[in-house]
């Protein structure tokens, strides 16, 4: 009878409704520009695609730089205010890429701004917990994931329609406003007030989930073929010939994520934890395997590799959509209610080594042994991710899960 009352506690109320338009907002702010980024820097600053990895990792690697102590400081004060600080600075250098006038300025507004959202995605992921019911936890992340994925379905592409018809001050201004839009809804958001934290003595496990270790390192080679392709794939194609439509891959990519948050989340809360995961890597490496031979495909047919392109894109975003709630509740599940934004920062921390990684190999890659080659590693790399989980991480979190 407890559960039947447990599965029926409110999850959609104001504060989570509120959460989820924020989440909205910042993640188009972020993907609008993920694809057209390479082109502003290629055509702005005569970059190279080497540079243009270095540049697109550097945002990474600071990221992962204050996420230890993000996760630190919202575990140990009130989360919304250094959600709305975050907030602040992530939204407001949008502006300072229109200003730079350099690469080496743009380059330290990349630093900063990566140091922002770093905060900002690690408290908000928290803060979103706060306000959801602990029983509905793996369906309210889906939910809370979809709204990502649905930035993710309109973001690359309204930035490559805009890329070819306005400058690329008007795509950086739109993100800005984006994003002070989102800080408005979070104002709005009601959370519980929490008893601060007594001062403990400092040690590693205050800044990092050391049980969470196993399943970070199978993470991060799962964000390394991740990065790669949402980096680099429209300038795959592009040079296969589809200069049209190309940004549709993250409106369908999405459109998979959708589907399979939806769903994913409820079986988690059911217990299908790493299943899910399992699931989700499998299907993933099976759309990296379409990526692969995607040129070959379309140098011999290229209608036949168009079809191939939008339909690794649905496997692609079905994979990944399916083991992110499912990887989030897995460091959750590890970490005692007090450490809960260090498991999200630990989370996210192997999340973002693998983004940084692929985004720079993918660059460099790409330039000295072409795209292929590039796809093939994150291929391998998704393989080397499923053999860790199902070796390592699936005993290890079944022996140290706390719920």
């Amino acid at each position: 009878m407890n559960n039947m009352l447990e599965q029926k506690e409110k999850l959609w109320t104001s504060n989570f409704i509120f959460m989820c338009v924020a989440n909205f907002l910042m993640s188009f702010s972020f993907y609008i520009l993920i694809p057209t980024l390479p082109f502003y820097l290629i055509d702005t600053f005569k970059a190279g695609q080497s540079v243009v990895g270095i540049i697109l990792s550097i945002y990474t690697i600071s990221v992962l730089a204050v996420r230890p102590f993000s996760g630190f400081l919202a575990d140990t004060f009130q989360r919304k205010p250094l959600y709305l600080f975050a907030y602040f600075i992530f939204a407001s250098f949008f502006v300072g890429y229109a200003l730079a006038g350099t690469l080496l300025v743009f380059t330290i507004v990349r630093v900063i701004h990566g140091l922002a959202f770093g905060m900002l995605s690690t408290t908000g992921n928290t803060l979103v917990i706060d306000v959801m019911p602990s029983s509905r936890r793996g369906e309210g992340l889906g939910y809370f994931g979809v709204t990502g994925n649905i930035a993710m379905a309109i973001g690359p592409m309204t930035g490559l329609i805009l890329k070819d018809i306005f400058p690329f001050d008007y795509i950086f201004m739109l993100a800005a406003i984006s994003g002070a839009v989102g800080i408005l809804f979070v104002c709005f958001v009601k959370t519980p007030r929490r008893a601060l934290q007594k001062s403990q003595p400092i040690s590693l496990d205050r800044f990092f989930l050391v049980k969470g270790i196993p399943a970070s390192i199978s993470f991060l080679f799962l964000a390394v073929p991740y990065a790669m392709t949402s980096s680099y794939i429209a300038l795959y194609v592009s040079s296969l010939g589809l200069t049209s439509n190309s940004g549709f891959f993250f409106s369908i990519m999405a459109v998979g994520m959708i589907l399979s948050r939806i769903t994913s989340g409820k079986l988690v809360d059911k217990g299908f934890i790493t299943q899910n995961i399992r699931k989700g890597i499998v299907i993933a490496a099976v759309a990296m395997v379409g990526e692969v031979v995607l040129e070959m495909v379309m140098l011999k047919d290229f209608t036949i590799g168009c079809v191939l392109y939008y339909f690794v894109a649905f496997l692609f975003g079905y994979g990944f959509g399916t083991l992110f709630p499912a990887m989030n509740t897995l460091f959750i599940n590890l970490a005692p209610h007090n450490r809960r934004a260090t498991a999200n920062s630990m989370y996210l921390t192997g999340w973002d080594v693998g983004i940084g990684i692929g985004a720079f190999l993918g660059g460099y890659i790409s330039e000295h042994l072409g795209f292929m080659s590039v796809y093939a590693i994150g291929l391998l790399c998704a393989m080397i991710a499923l053999v860790v989980f199902v070796a390592y991480v699936t005993p290890h979190f079944n022996k140290n899960r706390l719920y």
